[in-house]
């Protein structure tokens, strides 16, 4: 094997397996920036060795172990200095010396739950909780995450490195909170993971309507906290939603990377796979009370369903983002039940729920607001009306390729 196919086998493992060995080596030293620095250090020895050495039987484990095995040297030399430093004169046979060694073997599922719960803590930005998961958990180096949310590599290692010492410096346990409050950081937890998805499969800003790698990484921390938390309704719920929303991936953009809307799409192309695996998720969800990625899961589910967009059960849909409300307050969620409305009674019953929410100081900025009056203007036949909104959506998006179908749709409305 080549030094380059080397190099590369090395990257591939190193983003299966990352979350894992930073979890590990957290679990020894109890600071998730000091286990990031020591698992950076094991990639370093793995990049030096494995070209000379070939690649081990199993990649991960010795990773693995070379990480722990660094983290205990790096525990021992400070407690050398700590007594040093101290000027002991105690006996120090009398005292108890940690067994390093037994942080070894540690269940590694319980280490990863730890890492997630400290990585996604409420004390961090979403912004920057969503940057160190991805870069602790998907092996994601700066420049990826960078390129995945339009930014500077600059201005994600200060974020990642802010977000380090800021979980040090508010002593932020390396553990899975009690039942108290771990709802609260469960909440954090999906939200980070939803956030990521979102900007994937719809991109705020940039030439790309989509990001599909950033979808792939949150799907992947989907499934992940299934089978760490598999007794959470929500955490089914979560990754159905991001199942069934992946599934029409490859249906969402033409050959030349221009949107596709829901209803123009080939269904032919949506992944059944992925759809299966989403309807499943939410059997799993069903077990309990539902909340709001439940619901979500169950709207997405009328959709996957439908073989024609003439079979969507919009009556349903507006009746679940009617629930969805009552669960999350949103304008947001007002608006996409203004939609379902509009397909289940008509395009004048959803434009009054829409026209209701123009003066919400929270979707002054919101470009799928004018986007949806355009629509529904636009079936009503208001042409010049319609193109004045879709021309203001265009205006607010900050995506290219969205704001070149808005101003489509506006010149259809002129024509």
């Amino acid at each position: 094997m080549g030094e380059s196919e080397v190099r590369r086998t090395v990257e591939a493992v190193w983003r299966m397996e990352a979350g894992r060995v930073v979890a590990g080596i957290a679990a020894i030293v109890r600071d998730v920036g000091q286990a990031e620095e020591l698992a950076q250090d094991a990639l370093v020895a793995a990049l030096e060795q494995w070209p000379r050495d070939g690649v081990p039987a199993n990649p991960g484990a010795w990773l693995m172990t070379v990480g722990k095995r660094r983290a205990v040297d790096a525990l021992r030399r400070r407690q050398t200095q700590d007594r040093t430093l101290a000027e002991l004169g105690r006996d120090l046979d009398e005292q108890v010396t940690p067994d390093f060694d037994a942080n070894l073997d540690e269940p590694i599922e319980d280490d990863l739950l730890r890492l997630i719960f400290a990585a996604c803590h409420p004390v961090l930005s979403p912004i920057a909780r969503a940057a160190l998961t991805l870069r602790l958990l998907g092996g994601l180096t700066t420049g990826e995450i960078a390129r995945a949310f339009l930014t500077s590599e600059s201005t994600v290692a200060q974020r990642i490195t802010r977000a380090k010492q800021t979980l040090a410096t508010a002593r932020v346990p390396f553990e899975v909170p009690g039942p108290a409050e771990r709802a609260e950081r469960l909440d954090s937890v999906l939200e980070v993971v939803y956030l990521i998805f979102n900007e994937g499969y719809a991109a705020t800003a940039g030439d790309d309507w989509m990001r599909p790698a950033l979808c792939q990484e949150a799907l992947r921390l989907a499934r992940l906290l299934q089978g760490l938390m598999p007794d959470e309704p929500e955490v089914h719920g979560l990754a159905a939603l991001l199942e069934i929303q992946a599934s029409r991936t490859r249906a969402r953009t033409g050959p030349d990377g221009a949107p596709i809307l829901l209803n123009d799409q080939d269904r032919s192309r949506w992944d059944q796979l992925l759809i299966r695996r989403g309807l499943a998720a939410l059997d799993r969800a069903r077990t309990g009370q539902a909340g709001p990625y439940t619901v979500q899961a169950e709207i997405a589910a009328c959709r996957a369903r439908a073989r024609t967009p003439e079979e969507t059960d919009w009556a349903r849909i507006a009746t679940l983002y009617a629930e969805l409300a009552r669960l999350v307050p949103s304008p947001v969620v007002e608006l996409n039940r203004a939609v379902a409305v509009a397909y289940a009674d008509g395009p004048a019953a959803g434009l009054a729920l829409a026209r209701a929410l123009a003066d919400d100081p929270a979707l002054a900025a919101y470009h799928l607001l004018p986007s949806v009056l355009g629509d529904l203007l636009a079936k009503l036949g208001r042409h010049d009306e319609a193109r004045a909104e879709f021309e203001r959506a265009a205006s607010l998006t900050g995506n290219a390729r969205e704001r070149a179908l808005l101003l489509d749709r506006a010149a259809a409305c002129r024509s």
